[in-house]
């Protein structure tokens, strides 16, 4: 136990002790660059709250300062340091205003990276909600489109491929589990988003098979469909261990076997010699952890700089039947209108008798029989009048 503890201590204590990421090197002592110091050294030690409070007052005090743009930058770090809910959002919103205030500094593609690194690090398991996945995509995107040329672009590239494959198992477990229920067309078009969206999934292979399957289970009518998804199978991975029983269906299917493709032959060949297959250890702790599990992602090629749109199922027709579409359209009006030429009835209110007329014939439609021989006579039956007839018809 006190090994353990001696060892927690001492790596508690290295991580604290972190280095920062972008220091001064100006050996100078300008008071801001002082407190500049000071503050770097609170981020160090974990004392964030201090240095944030040093670097707002260099940025108060020392407005014309030259390190300004690095206190900025500091406080973002300062943030995502900290972690936490509250600390990601707070960097996101400091990284977000440090690339607008300064888009042309070397900085700033490093921030865009960070605002990247923010979402993944909040990634879930594909089975779990892919809000912060896609946040991260667009992000890395954003990183690419923004910077393609910073020293930061290809490590973005490799981070863009790493959440792909987290959103293409996503997709590729859902569409599995169609297959297997034998919901064919579900399973279809989940399958064939996938494999047009995410061609560097590492099951990519595999989630081509069971399209043809699936296509080819819907009837006669989607035999084409089948068939070129077994022929891309054979064309864009040929050294998958499915591209022999590819090129079987085909044969049976009396279809042509294309030729593997030779820039896919060398990424295939490059990404199998590259690839880190986790180990049994990597397994059992796989139920604990909580980010997804990206070590078989691509480690080359261009990630899909779009983002992913559902496909429609085939079993949805573009246009309802007679021409009739359900897409919304505006237009400008060039004529005068209904509204230009005729009255506004809002202006000519009824009159109050002819209002107590109509109500007075709905009255009278509405009334009961036995309530129209009460309207017949001039009053109306009471207890009083009942009991004055009665006298009467004693005395008689």
């Amino acid at each position: 136990m006190a090994v353990l503890v001696l060892a927690g201590l001492t790596c508690s204590c290295s991580l604290r002790r972190k280095k920062y990421e972008n220091p001064i090197t100006r050996d100078t002592l300008q008071p801001d660059k002082v407190l500049f110091d000071r503050a770097i050294q609170d981020i160090e030690r974990g004392r964030y709250e201090v240095a944030r409070l040093t670097l707002n007052t260099l940025m108060n005090t020392y407005d014309q300062s030259e390190f300004l743009a690095k206190a900025k930058l500091a406080i973002a770090d300062s943030w995502y340091r900290e972690a936490g809910t509250h600390g990601l959002a707070q960097a996101e919103a400091e990284y977000k205003d440090f690339i607008l205030f300064y888009p042309t500094m070397e900085e700033a593609a490093e921030a865009q990276e960070k605002v990247c690194l923010i979402h993944v690090r909040q990634m879930e398991k594909p089975d779990r909600d892919a809000m912060h996945a896609q946040r991260a995509e667009e992000e890395c995107r954003q990183l690419l489109t923004q910077f393609p040329n910073s020293r930061f672009a290809p490590q973005g590239q490799q981070i863009l491929r790493d959440i792909q494959e987290a959103l293409a198992e996503g997709e590729y477990r859902v569409g599995s589990f169609y297959h297997t229920k034998g919901v064919y067309y579900s399973a279809a078009n989940r399958l064939q988003g996938l494999t047009d969206h995410y061609p560097l999934y590492s099951r990519a292979d595999q989630a081509l098979w069971k399209l043809g399957d699936a296509w080819g289970r819907l009837g006669p009518k989607f035999r084409d469909r089948s068939a070129a998804a077994y022929a891309r199978l054979v064309e864009k991975y040929p050294l998958s261990p499915l591209a022999e029983e590819a090129k079987k269906k085909l044969r049976a299917m009396e279809r042509p076997i294309p030729e593997p493709d030779p820039v896919a032959l060398a990424w295939q060949k490059y990404e199998l010699e590259n690839q880190h297959r986790p180990g049994l250890m990597s397994h059992f702790w796989g139920v604990f952890r909580t980010q997804p599990d990206v070590s078989l992602a691509a480690k080359s090629g261009q990630p899909s700089m779009e983002s992913y749109r559902p496909l429609t199922p085939v079993t949805v027709p573009v246009t309802a039947a007679g021409g009739v579409s359900a897409d919304v359209t505006a237009t400008t009006i060039s004529g005068p209108s209904a509204l230009d030429t005729l009255p506004d009835a809002r202006q000519n209110p009824p009159k109050e008798g002819a209002q107590n007329a109509t109500t007075g014939q709905g009255q009278q439609q509405s009334v009961s029989p036995g309530q129209q021989q009460n309207t017949d006579n001039s009053t109306p039956p009471t207890p009083q009048n009942a009991k004055k007839k009665k006298k009467k018809k004693n005395t008689q």
